[in-house]
């Protein structure tokens, strides 16, 4: 199997981003979003699917989060895509159930290539740092450009920082599985032949 990683950059007039992600070698991890909390919650998805990642990347902050987060679901999504490749001899699913705490999320997810989000998981309004609703925004824009169906679900959960962590652990172990090499299967993992 050919090397499984991507370097992606992302400029646009509202932000600059540049990552980079290795699927095979859980090296360095390095996340300097200019957004504590996603350095916190990228650094976490990263961890636990020992995944290689750096990422830097900077935006109109000033403003909001939103342009920001989005734009790293996308250039996450691009790089995730880019380095699965052709996804021939993967699992190509993956499904984890992550308790944090009180919290407890559900992720599943196909490397279809059909981008699909479904996303269940009401956060408490609260006022804080950063806005919770941003959750969504990052990983609609991610399953769009991953070309990934992508189910996100609370199942119980009151703390929105667990909250979101249990979705980025879970999202972390439930892709690693998913990329996975099926030493069974060495073709496309589909009945059709092509995803």
């Amino acid at each position: 199997m050919k090397k499984r990683s991507a370097v992606i950059k992302r400029t646009t007039k509202e932000t600059s981003i540049a990552i980079s992600l290795d699927l095979d070698r859980p090296g360095k991890v390095s996340i300097a979003t200019s957004i504590p909390f996603m350095d916190h919650m990228l650094t976490l998805f990263a961890s636990h699917g020992a995944f290689g990642l750096t990422i830097t990347a900077s935006g109109d902050t000033h403003i909001d989060d939103h342009h920001l987060v989005e734009d790293l679901g996308i250039a996450l999504g691009q790089a995730l895509d880019r380095a699965v490749g052709d996804k021939k001899g993967i699992f190509r699913y993956g499904n984890f159930l992550l308790p944090m705490d009180e919290a407890l999320a559900y992720v599943a997810l196909d490397l279809s290539g059909r981008p699909f989000l479904n996303y269940d998981v009401p956060f408490a309004v609260r006022r804080s740092g950063f806005d919770f609703g941003l959750v969504e925004e990052f990983f609609s824009a991610l399953a769009v450009n991953a070309r990934m169906t992508l189910h996100l679900r609370m199942i119980k959960g009151k703390n929105n920082h667990h909250i979101a962590e249990s979705l980025f652990k879970g999202f972390g172990r439930a892709l690693a599985q998913a990329v996975s090499v099926n030493r069974k299967q060495t073709g496309i993992p589909s009945t059709k032949g092509r995803l």
